[in-house]
């Protein structure tokens, strides 16, 4: 399907406050993973957004990081000045952002929350990212997935050696 109507209603509904029309696509198979992302897709691994979200000191947090990356928590810690930050367990993911895990968009959520997003999502022309729902999945220049997210930029992805 290539339609907002493929995407979580949740999500939909984001889409047409922010008066976006997206080319949704759905999947029989799940797209949780950025790796399967990407071969339904057809796309580089770092052209998926990863919404991950965190907690800085107790307060959630998402981080938009792309598919090829993970993310370095000391430096979203620094980055936020936090004392501490982990990775969220999937009850708080669905309780701030209403979406499970693997179907995380990287905006429309439950809850507003802090968002940084990755500089590396810029070095790309077009990134995909979820819509709602770990079957669907939505193509976004990555400056105007930022602007929408409310992110902030940042390098919080983890160094290669």
């Amino acid at each position: 399907m290539t339609t907002s109507a493929a995407a979580h209603p949740r999500f939909a509904e984001a889409l047409t406050a922010l008066g976006l029309q997206v080319p949704v696509r759905a999947f029989p198979d799940a797209t949780r993973t950025a790796a399967q992302a990407a071969t339904a897709v057809g796309c580089e691994l770092g052209q998926i957004v990863k919404s991950l979200i965190f907690t800085a000191d107790g307060v959630p947090v998402l981080v938009l990081m792309d598919g090829a990356s993970r993310v370095d928590v000391e430096r979203v810690r620094a980055h936020l000045g936090a004392t501490e930050v982990r990775r969220a367990d999937a009850d708080l993911v669905r309780e701030t952002t209403g979406y499970a895990i693997g179907g995380v968009p990287p905006f429309g959520h439950r809850t507003r929350t802090t968002v940084l997003a990755d500089r590396g999502l810029l070095a790309h022309t077009t990134v995909w990212a979820a819509a709602g729902t770990p079957h669907t999945v939505f193509p976004m220049a990555p400056a105007e997935l930022v602007e929408h997210a409310g992110a902030a930029l940042a390098d919080v992805r983890e160094r290669t050696a």
